[in-house]
């Protein structure tokens, strides 16, 4: 079997998962509204993701881990989402944080194993876009200094991703790191509408030591078409973020219309159910959203292929996975956005009443989606459709 193989895909043992990612997110719908006006970190809900051991699906069997493939980890991503998308969204970073260290580096074994073993949560400070942390030789070892943004899960992980840039110009590097390390200051400062308990904030770097064995450089970050696969992860579990967003929305605002809408006094029907504007819609709402699911299924089906292969993975291979996520990204985007706006106009006024929290749909929703525009992925789509241009491997591409 290969190291990198997602076990032997036992129905029964990943239904169990399934069942288990359902009992939890049914869970942290209970309290999902109230935590959202809150903010702040979702402690209590982060241990129960810790003790479920569903933070270790794609860690192979052999590493004692479950060895999910791709494709249901993302739906299991997606479950919680329809639930609460914060925990969705570090769920699903969890995973594409172990695979980073699967891509980048060859220390992965061990850091496997102790992630299972330990219970670790992963958080994120890989934001590549953001150059101001950097990084300087120390003797045998490494020194980071500066500051990073939109550190997703940093608060209550175990370890962090870190990335930073040599002063003097040159590629990104990326370590594995615990995160109490000295000299480490994870700032409480997220204060965005949106995503309000992903722990998004702003992280520091204060002479924080880094050992030349926790630098992820075999081979390094886009090192090979294999180690691209690292951006088209971050997609898709962006992508089943947003149409677990919309699953959810679309649940809601049903079970809303069919026991607390009123018909319009000029449908001519007695109940809402019945109006054809308000079925025209939901007909609307289905097409969209079920377009966006199939193609986010195919895209992460033609990532497991591509998993597989190793350093096997051809260029034109990475190339039609990434054409299919970019794909799936823009209808998901798209259907989550249109569902979440327009969800009002199926559950009527009294919908907009702060109990019944709608808005958070939308809020969660264009808050993540402005952060990775669909326009660029749309440019890449016509390059590819067009010129027959394969997308330029990239952490966003």
């Amino acid at each position: 079997m290969s190291s990198n193989s997602l076990g032997p895909h036992n129905k029964a043992a990943v239904s169990r998962l399934f069942e288990l990612t359902e009992q939890l997110s049914a869970e942290f719908a209970k309290t999902a509204i109230v935590r959202d006006r809150q903010g702040g970190n979702a402690k209590i809900e982060r241990d129960l993701l810790r003790e479920s051991g569903l933070l270790n699906l794609i860690i192979p069997e052999s590493y004692g881990g479950h060895g999910v493939n791709w494709q249901d980890t993302l739906q299991m991503v997606r479950s919680i989402c329809r639930a609460d998308s914060s925990l969705g969204h570090l769920f699903g970073f969890q995973h594409l944080l172990l695979a980073t260290i699967r891509l980048y580096g060859n220390q992965w074994p061990e850091y496997y194993r102790k992630t299972v073993q330990g219970k670790w949560f992963w958080g994120n400070t890989l934001n590549p876009l953001d150059t101001r942390a950097t990084i300087t030789p120390d003797k045998q070892d490494w020194r980071v200094n500066g500051i990073k943004s939109f550190c997703s899960g940093a608060t209550d992980s175990d370890y962090l991703i870190v990335s930073a840039f040599p002063p003097n110009g040159g590629k990104l590097v990326v370590a594995a790191i615990p995160s109490n390390r000295a000299g480490i200051k994870i700032n409480s400062d997220w204060d965005n509408m949106g995503q309000r308990q992903t722990d998004s904030g702003s992280v520091e770097f204060h002479d924080v030591r880094i050992l030349d064995s926790e630098i992820l450089r075999d081979p390094g970050p886009l090192g090979t078409e294999f180690a691209g696969l690292r951006s088209l992860i971050a997609q898709l579990v962006l992508t089943n973020i947003y149409i677990g967003i919309a699953e959810g929305a679309l649940t809601e605002a049903r079970s809303y219309t069919k026991s607390q809408s009123r018909a319009w006094f000029r449908s001519g029907v007695e109940y809402a159910t019945s109006d054809p504007y308000v079925l025209h819609k939901y007909g609307e709402f289905w097409v969209e959203l079920n377009a966006a699911i199939l193609a986010t299924d195919y895209a992460a089906h033609l990532l497991d292929l591509a998993w597989l292969k190793e350093e096997r993975l051809t260029e034109s291979e990475r190339a039609q996975a990434a054409v299919a996520a970019s794909t799936a990204k823009v209808l998901a985007t798209r259907a989550g956005l249109d569902i979440t706006q327009r969800l009002f106009e199926v559950t009527g006024a009294r919908a907009t009443q702060s109990s019944a929290a709608f808005d958070r749909f939308w809020r969660n929703l264009r808050t993540h989606s402005l952060h990775d525009p669909v326009d660029y992925k749309l440019l890449d789509l016509g390059e590819w459709v067009l010129n027959g241009k394969s997308p330029t491997p990239g952490f966003y591409s």
